[in-house]
């Protein structure tokens, strides 16, 4: 077993220079997908050879001829699921999993401060787990990825590309700020930002720009415009994690009765769906927005929505979702 473990780790390794070496050359318009494919596919490896030296199977009881998926792996190892790493690695394994029809080159924008972010930890649980270090591999500099970074806003991916297209590629922008609001943690992205300043002398700029009423695109004026992708920016599970960690942060004493007698005190996905329901939250656009892909549709939540659902439990923090629970059952 520890040949096997030892072999894991090389193929890991493998598969994580190949990432690094196919992300940095800037002929690719592969490199989004094919990174996410080759991380996921080294830190599997990698967590595989740590589970073989635990002395735990990395089989399926009720079939054995198939091995964990790297989704297992990280729930047995990683078994903190607000642990930033944890996190970060499966918003790479869902990216990984996406069709490649929805995979822009502008999802670098995106997803480069996670990869940055999960490049460094795997060289560091390479070390700690098989006492590996990366750098007899793979020089120092080369663990830094070379992002073509550029500001991105939500109106220019709604111009360059379609309806459906745009939908998807601004609810995982709106994910990830919102998640990483969630978890201000280098463990699940390093920044990187372009911070961009109106001169007045043009000596002194780096670049110039004007405003053209020439322009061909043109515009009718909006008095008071919403775009819900900047104000309900928050996913389901998103929500839950907000709503929860408002009600820590001052210090609520939320909890309910399970079926089966016990009790929870963290507020969870079961929770916000009674509120959900009970409050028809989805037919109240202050709260809920819903985003249609072809024939199917996903919601979205605002920040209003977490502070109502807060405040209605403060109100009877102990009995709140019982009282909810009563009423669905009255329905």
């Amino acid at each position: 077993m520890e040949d096997l473990s030892r072999r894991l780790v090389d193929k890991s390794i493998e598969a994580f220079i190949v990432g690094l070496e196919l992300y940095n050359k800037p002929t690719i318009k592969y490199r989004i997908e094919g990174f996410s494919f080759f991380i996921c596919n080294a830190w599997e490896l990698m967590l595989k050879a740590k589970l073989i030296n635990d002395g735990e199977t990395i089989y399926y009881k009720d079939n054995p001829e198939r091995t964990f998926s790297l989704e297992n792996i990280l729930h047995k190892i990683y078994s903190n699921k607000a642990q930033p790493l944890r996190v970060n690695l499966e918003k790479i394994l869902a990216l990984r999993n996406t069709s490649t029809h929805f995979i822009t080159e502008d999802y670098e924008t995106v997803y480069a401060p996670l990869f940055q972010s999960n490049v460094l930890a795997f060289s560091e649980q390479l070390f700690r787990f098989h006492k590996r270090d990366i750098t007899h591999n793979i020089a120092q500099n080369f663990l830094t990825l070379s992002a073509t970074i550029e500001p991105l806003t939500n109106e220019q991916i709604q111009v360059k590309y379609s309806p459906e297209v745009a939908r998807r590629l601004i609810m995982q922008k709106n994910d990830i700020e919102t998640t990483s609001d969630l978890y201000p943690s280098e463990r699940f992205a390093m920044s990187v930002k372009h911070n961009l300043y109106q001169v007045n002398s043009r000596d002194k700029a780096d670049f110039s720009f004007k405003l053209d009423k020439n322009s061909q695109h043109s515009v009718n004026t909006i008095t008071k415009y919403k775009d819900p992708n900047q104000t309900h920016k928050f996913s389901h599970g998103n929500l839950v994690m907000e709503i929860d960690r408002r009600l820590k942060k001052q210090k609520v004493k939320f909890s309910y009765k399970t079926s089966s007698g016990g009790e929870r005190t963290v507020f969870n996905s079961y929770a916000l769906g009674l509120f959900i329901k009970f409050y028809d939250m989805k037919n109240n656009e202050r709260y809920a927005f819903k985003h249609i892909f072809g024939e199917h549709e996903q919601w979205t939540y605002s920040q209003q929505a977490a502070e109502f659902v807060v405040s209605e439990i403060k109100k009877s923090p102990d009995t709140i979702i019982d009282k909810l629970k009563r009423a669905k059952e009255k329905r």
